[in-house]
């Protein structure tokens, strides 16, 4: 009799999978090999050329080495944070086996005769409003609350945030927390290591006499400035695009949608105070993971539906379509500095501050609560699996 296979061996996704299923990377893993280089090689150069020397400076020996153990320490504590963010479950919605079996207001048996398709949305309530989830032909399911497919990993991802190529893997319900820690912290370190090499360099300076001297002696300080400087545009915009995003409880998805294809004017419906989405972000409790990836897959396990198989109608999705899809949620991740610069014409209304005396919230506003899933583009209708 043949072993069963372990639920990462017949996972449909695009992921990788490493130690039996222990760590779950995604298909564009291999980015972490330059994300690496970035951070480690520019901490060894300085920890050769500039620490080492800057312990000399000082009269106090263990001042100087503080500095050198602190920056060894700093990076291991980014690298974890990299590596915790890569390899964990993002939050990703097991797909079912079959479409659901019962939807409200929708007739099943109807949908055999004559292969009708599911409904493509149906309502749910989230903070006592209503708002409409969206049908995902991949996955056979209806999407949770800000859900949404990520084409690059082909998952459906809670609270899905973006696909990151330079951790390469998505951000999402699970390992938002770690990205932006990673982040955060990257920041921090090209301000520590930019501000030693300075020191390192001014006390040169006063050794020698002259600015010119010093750079000749020290180049390195000099290069670590210059790539710490640049650096920092990239990793300090990105942290304070999201500290802005987690005050308003928006993810980047949302955001990058609302302000490309709508105006301001509508609300989201997961706000409830800048204090309460730090909690939420920061100090709630991470759920575990809804995949055992480990698990033994059997076969004729899966649930029969009691009306008998719902027939779906199966959705042409040429190539071109795909490619735009993955382009699309790769562009997220590549422009996340250019969105960051961006000045907001408006806030986003608070749902509290909607009295009874105003006008009743339309339609369109509480679709922004749900991803701006429902009110694409009549392109972005046409991708029926890709969101």
């Amino acid at each position: 009799m043949a072993k069963p296979k372990r639920v990462y061996q017949s996972w449909k996704g695009n992921n990788k999978f490493l130690l039996d299923g222990r760590l779950i990377f995604g298909p564009d893993a291999k980015s972490l090999i330059i994300t690496f280089t970035l951070i480690l090689v520019p901490v060894v150069i300085f920890c050769v050329f500039v620490a080492s020397n800057l312990a000399h400076k000082f009269t106090t020996g263990s001042i100087g080495y503080a500095i050198l153990v602190l920056a060894v320490v700093f990076t291991i504590y980014v690298l974890f944070l990299l590596l915790s963010t890569s390899t964990k479950d993002p939050g990703i919605v097991p797909r079912n086996s079959h479409p659901p079996e019962e939807v409200s207001g929708y007739d099943s048996s109807a949908s055999i005769d004559v292969g009708k398709p599911l409904p493509r949305t149906k309502e749910i309530i989230v903070n006592g409003l209503p708002v409409r989830v969206k049908y995902c032909e991949t996955c056979m399911l209806y999407r949770p609350p800000r859900c949404s497919h990520c084409s690059v990993c082909n998952n459906c991802v809670e609270r899905f945030d973006h696909h990151c190529p330079w951790v390469g893997q998505c951000i999402g319900k699970r390992n938002y927390r770690c990205f932006f820690l990673f982040v955060s912290s990257t920041a921090l370190l090209c301000v520590y290591v930019f501000s030693m090499s300075a020191l390192y360099l001014k006390l040169l300076v006063d050794d020698y006499g002259t600015a010119w001297k010093a750079i000749k002696v020290s180049p390195a300080s000099v290069a670590l400035m210059a790539y710490c400087f640049v650096s920092l545009w990239f990793v300090g915009g990105l942290t304070g695009f999201h500290l802005y995003l987690i005050s308003r409880n928006q993810t980047t998805y949302e955001n990058f949608r609302h302000r490309g294809l709508r105006g301001d004017n509508r609300i989201n419906v997961y706000y409830r105070g800048c204090m309460n989405s730090f909690v939420e972000v920061f100090c709630s409790k991470i759920e575990p993971s809804k995949n055992n990836f480990r698990g033994y897959v059997h076969e004729g396990a899966s649930k029969i539906s009691k009306g008998g198989n719902i027939q779906v109608t199966e959705v042409d999705i040429s190539d071109e379509d795909r490619r735009v899809k993955v382009e699309d949620d790769l562009e997220i991740g590549d422009d996340l500095m250019k969105i960051s610069q961006r000045r907001n014409s408006q806030d986003i209304g608070d749902i509290r501050g909607r009295g009874s005396d105003r006008s009743p919230i339309s339609r369109s506003e509480l679709d922004f609560g749900f991803g701006l899933e429902s009110q694409f583009s009549s392109r972005s209708e046409s991708r029926h699996s890709g969101w």
